[in-house]
């Protein structure tokens, strides 16, 4: 087993969760959070009462509430899940707030930089614990790279390759945030220049600037002070996969898709595929340990959940690429 999955638990305590939203990704950490040891699905609202009815006789959950206060005050949960649309995450996050509990959100937290750094600022001063959930962070072929290059010392070249269909995503959502789709969606692999370049980010190069009314493709050269480079190419309205590579002076790590990593030694002509974690095929990939982290950190044990400070951050550098 990859040694950064964890096979048993034990808090000190069982974990109460909450729900706020039951459509295709609420029921998917439902799932997710069942299966940790020690937890128990508190309870749920949605603004549709029948489909927030039908998702609790499915998961198995006792109690469907009316709004936020109702929610909290009856559940007195530790967490709190929100999966709402993107236009709604301001309001209802505002609403959490106002409740002791952790959060978890949906990614992208706000529907740009503006409003997610809003957001961060209205949690500090409650001093509220909010967790974004970027669920490519908690993916077995993730892990598999970062804990691989853990302790090799050697310069990183990371290559980052997205692809937005505005057209494919106009059918599902609103104008604005189609407009904003870097942030709604690219953020999963615009993250990977973070999560894999060590130190500060030092210096940004614009080589390929964005045209958002032509759609054009963008680049960007990312430095940091450790001397690691990255590199993204966004595509829009092309084909074009998503791609992320970790290349040194021995090794070459290629996800390809982002659920599969495979090993390329230096002198090698191939790759070594490397096989996901058993909760990435049960699950919606990434969402188990996810999951697990978030516990983890509300329990104040060691964790990777992604903090919404370490979003916010991530995000200001999609609001750089895309200046």
């Amino acid at each position: 087993m990859d040694s950064t999955f964890s096979s048993a638990l034990a808090f000190d305590r069982p974990t109460s969760v909450a729900f706020v939203g039951t459509g295709p990704t609420g029921r998917a950490h439902m799932q997710a959070f069942r299966d940790v040891p020690g937890v128990q699905l508190g309870g749920l609202i949605n603004r549709s009462r029948a489909k927030a009815e039908a998702a609790a006789a499915d998961l198995g959950i006792s109690a469907v509430y009316e709004n936020v206060p109702e929610l909290y005050e009856q559940t007195k949960a530790d967490l709190v899940v929100v999966t709402v649309s993107i236009l709604s995450v301001r309001k209802v996050l505002h609403e959490c707030m106002a409740y002791p509990w952790a959060i978890l959100v949906e990614k992208p937290p706000g529907i740009d930089l503006h409003e997610a750094e809003d957001l961060l600022s209205e949690a500090r001063s409650l001093g509220a614990r909010v967790y974004v959930a970027m669920n490519r962070r908690a993916l077995s072929s993730t892990r598999q790279v970062m804990e691989d290059l853990a302790d090799n010392e050697e310069r990183r070249f990371i290559q980052v390759c997205g692809q937005e269909d505005a057209a494919r995503l106009a059918a599902v959502h609103p104008p604005e945030v189609v407009a904003r789709a870097m942030f709604a969606n690219s953020i999963h692999c615009i993250d990977y220049l973070r999560m894999f370049g060590r130190g500060e980010i030092t210096d940004i190069q614009i080589p390929g600037r964005w045209d958002p009314i032509l759609k054009t493709p963008v680049s960007a050269w990312v430095k940091f002070s450790s001397g690691d480079i990255g590199s993204y190419i966004g595509v829009w309205d092309a084909p074009s996969p998503w791609s992320v590579s970790v290349t040194t002076a021995s090794k070459r790590w290629e996800m390809r898709p982002l659920e599969k990593a495979g090993l390329q030694l230096r002198g090698q002509f191939t790759l070594t595929p490397h096989e996901p974690h058993e909760w990435d095929r049960i699950y919606k990939p990434g969402f188990r340990r996810q999951a697990e982290q978030v516990v983890r950190a509300i329990h104040g044990l060691s964790n990777s959940a992604v903090t919404l400070e370490d979003a916010v951050a991530t995000m200001s550098l999609i609001a750089k690429i895309y200046a």
